[in-house]
């Protein structure tokens, strides 16, 4: 009789996983990467800045968000703000 064969074991880990951006495109100069997104989890708030047009941005955070978090929420604000004046 044949034995069995054993599977192989994966290695430990598994796949390693690419880190998050932190800096975006503007939404009113479109420039790339220059939209910067620094949180402050311990005074639970984010801060959003454009450093060529000086746009700027802060949303209150928790353990749970993340930079690209902030960035949709500064999209949203921007659509929003735009209908306003409409």
């Amino acid at each position: 009789m044949g034995k069995r064969k054993k599977s192989s074991k994966k290695p430990a880990g598994g796949k390693r996983k690419d880190p998050l951006e932190t800096s975006f495109t503007c939404l009113y100069c479109h420039h790339e990467k220059a939209v910067t997104v620094k949180l402050d989890r311990k005074e639970g708030i984010a801060y959003l800045s454009c450093k060529i047009c000086s746009q700027a941005y802060q949303s209150k955070v928790n353990h749970l968000t993340e930079p690209i978090d902030i960035y949709s929420e500064w999209i949203d604000a921007a659509d929003e703000a735009e209908k306003g004046l409409k």
